[in-house]
């Protein structure tokens, strides 16, 4: 922080500026869940879990950027919340497009930003635990793809003319409808809505080009 101060006098942005954010990414699920079924009418919780972030962001002028938002594949527990089971597991890809403004683009030093934006997330590799099918017997779980809107907010704290400190956060709206597929009784089905809803947080580092 003390040597982001001191180089403080660098790091304007301008049109046409391309910049290279990476780093550490944990996507916080702040999840609620319908009952699963009126025969087990239990929810669901969803774990976090951090992976690797690559961030590009373009600017279109001093004040205004176009941010894209891509990590490594998360995996993510799924719980059951009124008793110690875990209902399976699943992996997503959430990448992210946001318009950003930049209030100092301009100007040299900090750069904080906010930014509105659209989320797809893209589940696979979904698999229902044992703990489940101990439960319901053999299963099979997928979860449906998720369109949503997102907010953010960070800074660049500038270590020279081109290298500088990033911290930011998102919050994504991602709601997906769980199916379980019940092999032991005919393939039926039960289906139930999962808001996830996740906090995320990036601190990397970032590259002016």
């Amino acid at each position: 922080m003390a040597l982001a101060g001191s180089t403080a006098v660098v790091q304007a942005y301008e049109a046409g500026d391309w910049i290279l954010r990476a780093g550490a990414v944990t996507v916080a699920p702040d999840a609620d869940s319908d009952i699963v079924d009126e025969t087990l009418p239990v929810t669901v919780d969803v774990d976090d879990n951090t992976q690797l972030s690559i961030i590009g962001a373009s600017m279109v002028d001093p004040n205004w950027g176009i941010e894209l938002l891509v990590a490594t594949p998360f995996s993510h527990d799924i719980d059951v919340n009124e008793v110690n089971a875990q209902a399976g597991e699943t992996k997503h890809l959430p990448p992210t497009l946001s318009v950003q403004w930049y209030p100092r683009g301009a100007a040299s030093g900090w750069q904080p930003y906010v930014g509105i934006g659209i989320n797809y997330t893209h589940f696979f590799d979904e698999k229902a635990d044992s703990d489940l099918e101990g439960i319901v017997g053999n299963a099979d779980l997928d979860l449906d793809d998720s369109f949503g809107l997102s907010a953010s907010a960070g800074v660049d704290m500038p270590l020279g003319e081109h290298w500088a400190l990033n911290a930011g956060v998102w919050y994504i709206d991602i709601d997906t409808t769980a199916t379980v597929t019940l092999k032991d009784a005919g393939d039926s089905k039960v289906r139930f809505d999962v808001d996830i809803d996740p906090w995320v947080y990036n601190v990397g580092i970032a590259y002016k080009f």
